[in-house]
Formats: structure tokens, C-alpha cells, sequence
């Protein structure tokens, strides 16, 4: 979502940081681009006001205009600045109370329905918890049962009253006479929404909040819809009294200024961000780490975490093992490239390491030698010298592509069967993941 805007804030430090010594010339220039990038991203022109501001006056000060490394303290200054703007610092759920009850509030088409069901299975997995989700949303048709089909997909139980009659407030109430019974202790509220903002919803909303006491109120933000989404995050909580933000769609192509305006303007805590549509893609909001993927530094820790959660340890202890045997085979080339599947598209892996922001990958080429090596046999896959001509032509035929493509990807396999047999011989080499 940030892709263009970090190319231009990143674009404005890297010819700072190229110059030996910084005029006060320089830095106004350098605010100005600043300035037209963040309203480009459609951050609001206030925030953008007083970021800028700030970080002049930070920039022209004598420390930074006599320091040997100008260039480099100001991306230093940028990124505190962006921390500040994005919220300073995470801030968690209140998950105090059992069961703790949290309510998913926000127009129509949000994603709050989605949210549930991706927020039951983080709690589950990173907070061993046992959530309850609740259908809630009497209004919109087909509500109930996306919430069921969710749950079930994704093993989390699901509580709804179905007669047509019963109001939203017995319905929750209700659901957390159920999660004691079941020994739920999370109880996460999917509510209705509107196409707009609607008094009827509102008043809905805070008689539900006045009768059960909920320890979250959630607003959910479509991301994509820009200022808008701030102005409305700002109405929920004049009415509500929220408790934090969840941004969804942040995978989407959206300028992504309302992220950047969302806690300046309300107050509020983002709380996590939906970044993609796969259930596990839902991600604790940690301002420092956006900070620094918009500037192209990275986020290391959030993709050690985000393998930890997917990857198969005793695969990857078996790989170690057979890297140090040197039984490094084709099935292995194959077991590795759907390990490094199962944490997303590449491209947004890339982003999370330092550097790598705007390398280009080319899924469709991975599909390709997935397809290569899934059309060899077993016996194949473990001894690639068996392939001779007329094996690869069988292969090509059956992967839909051509034999220069078999030979390629075979030249890939001796490539890294060499390296890996380099990482075998040194000692002590750690596991492939970190414990």
C-alpha cells in the first residue's frame, strides 16, 4: 500500500544522505518534497502540517547542520517523526477480564466479518485463548451464515440465533452465558454496519455497549476508502467511545494516507492491520516497524514471527539433516519453495527485509518450477541424473511448459545442492529457523 510513497520519501533521503555537508536550502527542499509526497498519499493536509513542521525544526538545528553524517540524521529524525505520527508505540488488547468481550464496529463492507474470524484464530494462536465468535449482524443478509462458514473453516466455534426475532442485545448477552458454559474466554462480536453513518446503527451500537460492557470496541477501517475512513473512525467514537482501530485491506493499491492520519486525528490506538485475505493474515500494529518499511529498512522481526507461526520446525530439522548428510534432493527443493509459500506472496516477504523493498518477483515463475518438479516421479526427484532426454521431454509435456524450462530449473537444483553442501560443511550452523 505504501509503495509509492516510500519510493519518494526514500528518493528524498537518499540524495541527503549523498551530500557531504546540508544547507538550510537543502532541508527546505527536502520538507517540500516530504510535504507533496504525504499529500499524495492523501494523508490529512493537518497532519501533514505539523509532521512537517516538526521535523524542520528538528532538521535545522545545529547538531544536525554540523554533523559529519547530516544526511543520515535526518532519515534518523524522519523515522522518529513517523513513529510519533503512526502512534509511538503498540499498544495491546485488554484481554483482562474473563471472558473478555470485544465488539467489531464500522460501516457496511469494512471487513468486520472477515476480522472475526481472523482476529478468533490470532487470540487462539498467538494468546491461547478459546474465542467465541457471535453473529450479531441481524441486518445484512447472509451475515450469519459467512460467520458460520468462517468459524467452521477455521475450527473456531460460533454462536447466532437465527429466528428472525431476537434483538442483537439478547443475542449477545446470550452468547456470553454460552462462552461460560464452553469455557470460552474471548467473546468477539461481529455487529451490524450501514452503507453510511445511520443514528438507527449508532443507537443500536451504544445500547449494546451500555448493556454488555465490553473491554474492546473495535473500529474496523477499510483502508482503501482514504480521509473518509479517518472522518468516520472520528464519528464511531464521539458515540461509542472506541477503544482502538483495526485497518483492513492493507494489501490493497490505496495511497494509504489514512493509516499515516488515523491516530493524530483520533486519538486512537491501531491495534492490528488485515494484510491480505488468508486468515493468518492479520498482523499486530507496530508503529515502528511500519515506519521503517515506508522508509525501505525493513521489518525482520515481523517476518521471524511470521515464520515461526507457519513454518514446520521438524521439517525444517529434517532439512538440517539432510543439508548436513549432503542428501539435499528435488523433493527437498520442492518441500522448501511451499514452506516459503505458506508465509504469503514473495513480494510481500521482500518488503519485510532491509533493502529488498522494490526488488520484483515473478510468481508465476515459481508456479512454473513447482509444476516441473511435481510432474517428475519420486525416484526422479531424488536422483535428477536420471533425467535424460526423453524423461525432460516427458516433463515439460506434463508441467505444460518446455524442455530449455526443465534444463533451467535442473541448473537452479545443482546451484543450490552446492551450496548447500557448503552450509553443511560449516560447523556449528544453526538451525534453518530461529527457536
Amino acid at each position: 500500500m505504501f509503495e509509492a510513497l516510500s519510493d519518494k520519501i526514500t528518493g528524498v533521503l537518499d540524495k541527503l544522505k549523498r551530500k557531504g555537508a546540508l544547507s538550510e536550502s537543502d532541508i527546505d527542499a527536502a520538507m517540500r518534497e516530504v510535504r507533496l509526497a504525504l499529500l499524495e498519499a492523501d494523508v490529512n493536509y493537518k497532519v501533514v502540517k505539523r509532521f512537517v513542521e516538526r521535523l524542520s525544526a528538528k532538521a535545522l538545528g545545529a547538531d544536525i547542520m554540523k554533523s559529519l553524517t547530516p544526511g543520515q540524521q535526518v532519515v534518523k529524525l524522519v523515522r522518529e517523526e513517523l513513529i510519533g505520527v503512526l502512534g509511538g508505540q503498540k499498544v495491546d488488547l485488554d484481554l483482562s477480564q474473563r471472558p473478555t468481550l470485544i465488539m467489531l464496529v464500522g460501516l457496511q463492507g469494512a471487513g468486520k466479518t472477515t476480522l472475526a474470524g481472523k482476529l478468533g484464530l490470532h487470540l487462539r494462536q498467538k494468546k491461547q485463548r478459546k474465542p467465541l465468535l457471535v453473529a450479531a449482524d441481524v441486518q445484512r443478509p447472509a451475515a450469519i451464515e459467512q460467520l458460520k462458514q468462517l468459524g467452521a473453516s477455521l475450527e473456531l466455534s460460533v454462536f447466532s440465533v437465527e429466528d428472525g426475532k431476537t434483538a442483537p442485545i439478547k443475542i449477545v448477552k446470550r452468547s456470553l452465558e454460552q462462552a461460560q458454559r464452553g469455557a470460552h474466554d474471548v467473546v468477539i462480536v461481529d455487529t451490524a454496519g450501514r452503507l453510511q453513518l445511520d443514528e438507527t446503527l449508532m443507537d443500536e451500537l451504544v445500547a449494546m455497549k451500555e448493556a454488555c460492557s465490553p473491554s474492546e470496541v473495535l473500529f474496523v477501517a477499510d483502508a482503501m476508502t482514504g480521509q473518509e475512513a479517518v472522518n468516520i473512525a472520528r464519528a464511531f467514537h464521539e458515540k461509542l467511545a472506541l477503544s482502538g482501530i483495526v485497518l483492513t485491506k492493507m494489501d490493497g493499491d490505496a495511497r494509504g494516507g489514512a493509516a499515516l492520519s488515523m491516530v493524530e486525528v483520533t486519538g486512537l490506538p491501531i491495534k492490528f492491520m488485515s494484510v491480505g485475505e488468508k486468515p493468518n493474515e492479520l498482523e499486530a500494529y507496530y508503529p515502528d516497524r511500519l515506519a521503517e518499511r515506508i522508509l525501505g529498512m525493513g521489518d525482520v522481526l515481523g517476518l521471524i514471527e511470521q515464520a515461526e507461526s507457519l513454518i514446520d520446525h521438524e521439517a525444517a530439522e529434517a532439512l538440517e539433516h539432510k543439508i548436513r548428510k549432503h542428501k539435499f534432493t528435488l523433493q527437498d527443493f520442492l518441500d522448501q519453495m511451499q514452506q516459503m509459500r505458506k508465509l504469503g506472496p514473495l513480494g510481500k516477504l521482500l518488503e519485510k527485509m532491509p533493502g529488498m523493498n522494490k526488488v520484483q518477483i515473478d510468481e508465476k515463475e515459481l508456479s512454473r518450477v513447482e509444476a516441473i518438479i511435481r510432474s517428475m516421479t519420486r525416484k526422479e526427484r531424488a536422483q535428477p541424473g536420471l533425467l535424460n532426454a526423453s524423461r525432460k521431454k516427458r516433463v515439460a509435456k506434463g508441467s505444460g511448459t518446455q524442455v530449455s524450462d526443465v534444463n533451467r530449473v535442473l541448473k537452479r537444483f545443482k546451484d543450490a545442492q552446492k551450496l548447500m553442501k557448503q552450509l553443511g560443511k560449516m560447523k556449528g550452523m544453526p538451525g534453518a529457523l530461529p527457536r
